[in-house]
C-alpha cells in the first residue's frame, strides 16, 4: 500500500492557495490510487518548535545520557521523521512570504535534517538516507518570481530535500496571485492543468 504525507505550511492552513492545490492534487492522486494511506500535517494548525539550545543539545547527546527533557524532543523530532520515512509520496505546499520559505516549514525542516537519521556523513561526503521517494512541490506567489534570483525557494527546497536523498522532485507553480484577478485566475488555470497532467492514468502509471 502506498503512504503519502502532504505537508501544509500556509499561514492559512487548509484555505492558502498553496494548500488548496495540494489538496486538489491529493484528492486525485487518491483515486488513482485506492486504498492508498494519506497523511495530512497541517503546520498552521501543528506548529513544530523551531530550533534552539536545548533541542540541539539533545539531538547530539547519547541516547543513554540525555534527560527526560531531552528525550522527550528527541522523540518528538523522530516522530515527525518516522512519518517521512514511511511516506512513498510528498506533497507540499509552498506559499512564499517576504522571499522566503514559511519560518514554520524551516522550523519542521530543522527538525528532521538529522545526521544519522535523514542523511550521513561519510568519507565521500554526505549520503541521504530517505532515498526512492518522490515529491511535489506546489508554490504559490503574489508575484512573478519563477526563474529569477528573487526566487530561493525552489533552489533550497530541492537542495535541502536531495541532501536527505529525495531527489525525484517536481515543482508546480501558481505567480501572480496578487497582481489582479485575471493574473490570479489564469494562473491557477494553469496549475490546475499541470495537476491533471501529473496525475493523469498514463502519467500515475509512469
Amino acid at each position: 500500500m502506498k503512504n503519502l504525507l502532504q505537508i501544509n505550511t500556509s499561514i492559512f492552513s487548509t484555505v492558502g492557495q498553496s494548500s488548496r492545490l495540494a489538496e486538489r492534487f491529493v484528492a486525485a492522486w487518491r483515486e488513482a490510487n485506492p486504498g492508498a494511506s494519506v497523511t495530512v500535517r497541517d503546520l498552521a494548525s501543528q506548529p513544530v518548535p523551531h530550533l534552539d539550545a536545548a533541542q540541539f543539545s539533545a539531538f547530539t547527546a547519547k541516547p543513554e545520557e540525555r534527560t527526560v527533557e531531552q528525550q522527550a524532543a528527541a522523540n518528538y523530532s523522530e516522530a515527525l521523521i518516522a512519518e517521512l520515512k514511511a511516506a512513498d509520496v510528498i506533497v507540499l505546499g509552498l506559499p512564499l512570504y517576504n522571499f522566503g520559505l514559511p519560518s514554520t516549514l524551516k522550523a519542521y525542516f530543522d527538525q528532521i535534517g538529522r545526521a544519522g537519521h535523514t542523511f550521513k556523513y561519510t568519507a565521500q561526503g554526505p549520503v541521504g538516507l530517505l532515498s526512492g521517494k518522490k515529491a511535489f512541490v506546489f508554490a504559490a506567489r503574489g508575484g512573478l518570481y519563477e526563474g529569477t534570483p528573487r526566487d530561493t525557494q525552489t533552489s533550497y527546497v530541492r537542495d535541502f530535500l536531495g541532501f536527505m536523498g529525495i531527489t525525484d522532485v517536481d515543482f508546480v507553480y501558481a505567480e501572480g496571485l496578487a497582481i489582479s484577478e485575471e493574473s490570479k485566475n489564469a494562473s491557477l488555470a494553469r496549475a490546475h492543468r499541470k495537476i491533471e497532467d501529473i496525475t493523469a492514468p498514463e502519467a500515475i502509471a509512469a
